[in-house]
């Protein structure tokens, strides 16, 4: 008898499976704190909302990264950095209809 895989079904697994697609070299761990972000801001995520839950991440994976300050803090162009995550949010909040 061969081994099989039980699809992932539940909602929130839905939602970072579709964020994987996207983001296949982010962390499992990383995909859950955007997958929150997709259910509770959806389309009205701003690259500031990416930027504060990837440092919620990442103060526990290296609490010492010098990006792990407030979003006004950044760079211009390290703040951009955030912009395709923060669009790629907005393209499964659509797909996924979460609005």
């Amino acid at each position: 008898m061969g081994c099989f895989t039980l699809p992932r079904i539940n909602y929130i697994d839905q939602i970072v499976d579709e964020l994987a697609k996207h983001m296949p070299n982010c962390s499992v761990e990383l995909l859950d704190v955007y997958a929150l972000l997709v259910l509770v801001r959806g389309e009205a995520t701003t690259s500031k909302n990416v930027h504060d839950a990837w440092s919620v991440w990442q103060n526990n994976v290296n609490p010492g990264h010098r990006s792990l300050v407030p979003f006004e803090v950044l760079t211009p162009e390290v703040q951009a950095l955030d912009d395709k995550y923060r669009d790629i949010i907005h393209l499964v909040s659509q797909k996924m209809r979460v609005k």
